[in-house]
């Protein structure tokens, strides 16, 4: 006879993870299980350490200003465990006209900063009059348009940061749709802000405007997903497993798996990234408005080096007007300490993405042989590197384009229709462990709710380089 469980997820990324631990958290007696293919929790997150060298094949970091995060961290104690890089000082290049341009992170410093012109500055007063262009336009379109064109190259190294993605192609709409309602709201980007500003003021907020810090662990960002999954028991673990269908049934719900057993439970999470989830999804038939969202992939080419020495700050992007081979460079050793041994520093560079899929069809050798040669012309690095290595992914980094608003709205209706079921996961509402986190949070306190759906506001979020 198979088990009636409370709930059962399926992915054991920090999605998953995170719902898991608020469940075990707020009811000790919920009974659950966690299913995943691979053969260890953590999702995308992914930490590779050899010879004293410490590289993220996945996410980085997380940014220290999301309430559910921190909470997340106190809960566990991992609060305790983090190294932090506070954006405020560690300075960010753009590499744009053959050298590395400073990205200043105050107002006044970005203003006075030479790069652009000042005519181009002025530019930018001009979204206080354009008026909103209609249906869901291209970050690229949407920016020139509101803003001008100087400041494009800037954008798109924000987005080949961001999503290693292609910012003519993800729209404003999917990424920010938080401005966006802003921006139709007013009439203009700039006057929603002071309106949000003066509301603020109004209510007596007097919570200062700090910039947030780049957090990860002394082990890398592995340590996440390790401490999560460390209250979790044999039984309620399940790895090595995929699942292969899932049904709605009277009592609840069945997930079949790849070995011929079969789960079921009141409630079902699926913590996936976006396209797993629409596969295991497409059998209801319920009018799914795509079977897919586009993917970009990346390969970290990690390099060691004794005696050298970086600039100061996290690294640089290169939008692709400068037709380079790499996206970008972490000066990773800078960041966080401890990522490589005495006396050595190590650097990743990012390669591949959505414009450029090609490129990792090429080997490891040839990888490294390139990667190098354009991260010479750009660093002071005369001596070759002691260590190296290339990572790659095997996931791939959700774009969102053409078609993701209505596929959000798809998701809504759809947890409204089914009772039980809850989506959350790398991809859905956007790919940052923040994100993901606050999501998992919501949709535990929907489980416990004992059907409850959970759904996101759009949310204004900062912009870093």
């Amino acid at each position: 006879m198979t088990k009636q469980l409370d709930t059962i997820i399926v992915g054991a990324g920090l999605s998953g993870l995170t719902v898991a631990h608020k469940l075990r958290l707020k009811d000790k007696l919920h009974s659950l299980l966690i299913i995943d293919r691979e053969e260890q929790s953590g999702g995308v997150i992914r930490t590779h350490r050899q010879d004293g060298f410490i590289s993220e094949i996945g996410p980085h970091g997380f940014l220290d200003n999301n309430p559910a995060s921190k909470l997340i961290l106190a809960e566990t104690g991992l609060d305790k465990e983090t190294v932090k890089a506070p954006l405020m000082d560690f300075v960010r290049y753009v590499y744009l006209h053959d050298k590395l341009n400073l990205i200043e992170q105050t107002p006044g410093k970005i203003i006075m900063a030479p790069l652009i012109s000042w005519p181009a500055k002025f530019r930018v007063l001009a979204d206080l009059w354009k008026r909103p262009l209609e249906g869901d336009p291209s970050i690229a379109k949407w920016v020139e348009h509101r803003f001008g064109p100087a400041l494009l190259p800037f954008i798109d190294a924000i987005f080949t940061g961001t999503y290693a993605g292609d910012y003519e192609t993800l729209t404003v709409g999917s990424v920010w749709p938080g401005v966006r309602e802003l921006e139709k709201k007013h009439g203009s980007v700039i006057r929603g802000l002071i309106a949000r500003w003066i509301a603020k003021k109004r209510t007596g907020d007097k919570t200062p405007m700090n910039m947030p810090s780049m957090t990860s662990f002394a082990e890398g960002m592995a340590r996440l997903p390790e401490r999560l999954s460390e209250g979790l028991s044999a039984e309620e673990l399940l790895l090595n497993t995929d699942v292969t269908a899932i049904a709605r049934g009277e009592n609840g719900w069945a997930v079949k798996t790849g070995t011929g057993e079969e789960y079921r439970a009141t409630q079902l999470v699926l913590a996936l990234p976006t396209n797993e989830a629409l596969r295991l999804l497409a059998p209801l038939n319920t009018g799914m408005p795509m079977q897919k969202i586009p993917e970009a992939r990346i390969a970290s080419v990690i390099m060691g080096f004794k005696g050298a020495t970086l600039p100061p700050g996290f690294g640089f992007l290169t939008p692709e007007v400068e037709k380079r081979f790499s996206l970008g460079c972490l000066f990773s050793s800078n960041m966080f300490p401890g990522r490589a041994p005495e006396g050595h520093v190590v650097i990743e560079t990012l390669v591949g993405g959505k414009r450029h899929p090609e490129r990792l069809n090429l080997d490891d050798e040839t990888i490294i042989e390139r990667a190098l040669a354009d991260i010479r012309a750009i660093l002071d690095l005369p001596n070759p590197p002691v260590y190296t290595r290339v990572l790659r992914s095997k996931s791939g980094i959700p774009q969102l384009e053409e078609g993701y608003p209505e596929l959000l709205s798809w998701r809504d209706a759809l947890v409204r229709t089914y009772p039980g079921l809850h989506l959350c996961g790398f991809g859905w509402e956007g790919i940052g462990l923040n994100e993901m986190m606050k999501a998992g949070t919501r949709v535990a306190e929907a489980v416990l709710d004992a059907g409850g759906s959970a759904s996101a506001q759009a949310e204004i979020k900062g912009i870093y380089f």
